[in-house]
């Protein structure tokens, strides 16, 4: 660990804007924004994940592992460009397109920028030796040596080119599957060795342009911080070239909440823990490794997510009917002795269906019947249905034809009411006669129909089953955590927000693992008014930040949750003026009637720098390890340096899919900030 407090500042690599590079942030962009950082007393640049994502903006889209992604990629610094830029009107058109096309804006063109540099990469390759005989050179033949992994990603990548960029799970089934010996024997082929070679020459001169960076800021004197997505994209190099590593019936969500009453399905595959252990954990270690090329420091994404997963099978859309994994279950012996039947049983654990639920729609029995009767069995002698074995989730449900059978406005309806039914029971029997309580139970109507009796017994199996649970999660993240944590040197970090269970903080803080604290949610929620945790309470194995890439700004913050601003005043009032502290002798605290009213008006006045650097300096003064917030909340210290809405200086927002998302740009050049003296010394100070 490192000795001393730290602050640092958190940014998207793509946000880095240049003077002689408007289009995107790249690789060599690092080497100005550490000038920057030097000059203002910032020690750490913590970077989102710079993976190939392929197709999908979202650094949290993994479409690799281990490969950076070509869109950092300098172009004009590669070799052979000079001499190709000034004979080849095709090559300097193309180039020339590509800053004409992209100027400077607020948001970047992901998929055009992509696609104009996947192209210039192209032209650039083919008139390299490899290009030109599809031969490796020695140079690529020693960096694909020492980063075999780029040998199944390469085979993949072409695939994935020719098959129009399809997930590999619609393409032919000889390619679909393959062994690691077929992997190697497509990667050997002549006939595509030239294309392969193409993905490996990429990604040697993307990690050279890195590792170059890396050096400069390094030789600054300051750290490198990456961040490790715990999930990897189900249409993945790694989940097509190591189906033993994740679990693709399975997909990693939440269960359900206040704010996701179906919880969340992320569509990721799950790790197949029980095979990664066998092998030792090794695919794991080699991500470290890797990484371990750039980073003094890496964050683990969902770090609960090493204790137990939420999965959800991968036939259903949403997350209701998900489970833990690793889970404690009850055995139906165990039901039996608590006095339940087979049949009473079944009514727990399997959704049963009134027929005037669906009536209720169609207005009419036998459409009614009959639309029932594509998914579901009727018991006998009773106006009640059971779903038939052969339904295994609720995308049956939703991709079903029922045109002929109700009116078209009345399709989604009764769509709704079949895939609630489908969630609507007390128990899920996730394999024969073993049992879990379905996150929801209590809103079942099976749980409803159980006399106090019955409901006190199963509580007490569930409480015993969370005890199991506990033990459980805990065994599993110390193997894991033993294992990849002591294999790179590394300082590890953990996303542990919005986590309540027991164990997970002692854990992290045995394997020396700093977990994370974001300001505005870290309150006392049980107590009146949920006062802001003390920042001399927070645990010093941590990183404190002001916002992070899934929320607001500080200022958006302020703008719209009054009611927290307000909270956050009353708890440092110190910083924005407030006498809280002592007044005509040693014993005298100011009360809450005396200050609320003034951290009232506070918190309804208009957000200006000085307000932000009174947020920024009250955080820093944490007991925090570290103290990291994102760029954008240093330069609200700066006024010119602010956007016409708060919301546009945002990340991401989670639960959309849009082309907002994941492209920020700073709203000035590095150089800019370089020589803001006036932003450089209130960072300083902070």
């Amino acid at each position: 660990m490192t000795k001393g407090k730290l602050t640092g500042t958190a940014v998207p690599l793509g946000a880095l804007y240049t003077k002689d590079n408007p289009v995107i942030g790249e690789f060599p962009d690092l080497k100005p924004f550490a000038d920057f950082c030097k000059s203002a007393g910032i020690s750490i640049i913590q970077l989102l994940p710079v993976n190939d994502t392929g197709t999908q903006s979202s650094p949290y889209s993994g479409l690799s592992a281990f490969a950076l992604h070509p869109i950092y990629i300098r172009i004009s610094t590669i070799e052979g460009f000079d001499a190709l830029y000034s004979s080849d009107a095709k090559f300097k058109t193309t180039y020339d397109d590509l800053y004409k096309n992209h100027k400077y804006c607020l948001r970047y063109d992901y998929d055009g920028i992509l696609n104009a540099k996947t192209d210039l990469l192209k032209q650039l390759y083919d008139n390299t030796d490899e290009g030109k005989t599809g031969e490796a050179g020695a140079a690529l033949s020693k960096w694909i040596k020492a980063n075999s992994w780029v040998k199944d990603y390469a085979v993949y990548k072409n695939l994935k080119w020719n098959y129009m960029q399809a997930s590999w799970k619609s393409w032919l089934d000889s390619d679909r599957s393959k062994t690691k010996e077929e992997i190697t024997a497509l990667w050997n082929k002549k006939a595509f060795k030239k294309e392969h070679l193409f993905y490996a020459w990429t990604q040697m001169i993307a990690d050279a342009q890195f590792k170059d960076a890396v050096e400069y800021v390094h030789g600054l004197g300051l750290k490198l911080k990456g961040d490790m997505p715990i999930l990897m994209n189900e249409d993945s190099a790694d989940a097509w070239a190591y189906p033993e590593v994740f679990n693709q019936d399975l997909r990693a969500g939440a269960p359900a909440d206040g704010d996701n009453p179906n919880g969340q399905n992320w569509g990721f595959p799950t790790y197949n823990w029980k095979n990664l252990k066998e092998d030792n954990y090794s695919w794991w270690k080699d991500r470290l490794k890797n990484a371990s090329k750039y980073y003094d420091a890496y964050r683990l994404d969902h770090i609960l997510g090493f204790f137990r997963i939420w999965a959800i099978p991968e036939a259903d859309l949403n997350a209701l009917n998900g489970h833990t994994e690793p889970y404690a279950f009850i055995k139906k012996t165990d039901l039996y002795e608590l006095g339940f039947d087979d049949d009473r049983i079944r009514w727990l654990s399997q959704p049963h269906i009134p027929t005037n639920v669906i009536e209720d729609i169609t207005w009419n029995h036998d459409k009614a019947h009959q639309i029932l009767a594509i998914f579901c069995n009727k018991i006998d002698g009773e106006e009640l249905w059971r779903f038939d074995p052969s339904v295994t989730g609720s995308k049956m449900i939703e991709s079903a034809d029922l045109s002929e059978l109700c009116a078209v406005d009345a399709i989604p309806r009764v769509k709704k009411v079949l895939e609630d039914y489908w969630s609507n029971r007390t128990l899920l029997e996730i394999s024969k006669n073993k049992y879990v309580p379905l996150w929801t139970y209590g809103q079942s109507t099976s749980w409803g129909t159980l006399n106090d009796k019955e409901k006190t017994s199963l509580l007490e199996c569930f409480d015993e089953l969370n005890s199991k649970n506990e033990k459980l999660w805990k065994k599993q993240a110390d193997e894991i955590f033993a294992a990849i944590t002591g294999a790179v040197k590394m300082i590890p970090c953990g996303e542990d927000l919005g986590v309540s269970i027991e164990c997970v903080p002692k854990t992290m803080e045995a394997h020396k693992i700093l977990g994370l604290r974001v300001v505005r949610w870290c309150r006392e929620w049980s107590k009146p008014g949920q006062p802001y945790v003390p920042f001399a309470d927070y645990t010093p194995l941590s990183v404190t930040t002001t916002s992070v890439h899934d929320s607001s700004t500080i200022r958006e913050w302020w703008e719209t949750e009054k009611e927290s601003v307000k909270a956050f005043i009353l708890q440092n009032g110190d910083a924005f003026g407030i006498e809280t502290g002592a007044k005509d002798g040693p014993l005298f605290t100011a009360s809450k009637e005396e200050i609320e009213p003034k951290a009232t008006a506070i918190a309804q006045s208009d957000f200006t720098p000085e307000i932000a650097e009174s947020i920024l300096k009250a955080s820093s003064t944490s007991a925090s390890q570290w103290f990291i917030p994102p760029l954008q909340d240093f330069l609200y210290m700066s006024k010119n340096l602010w956007l016409e809405k708060a919301s546009d200086e945002r990340i991401n927002i989670p639960g959309t899919v849009t082309a907002f998302n994941w492209t920020y740009r700073l709203p000035c050049t590095v150089e800019e900030l370089c020589a803001n003296n006036d932003l450089i010394n209130k960072i300083k100070r902070i």
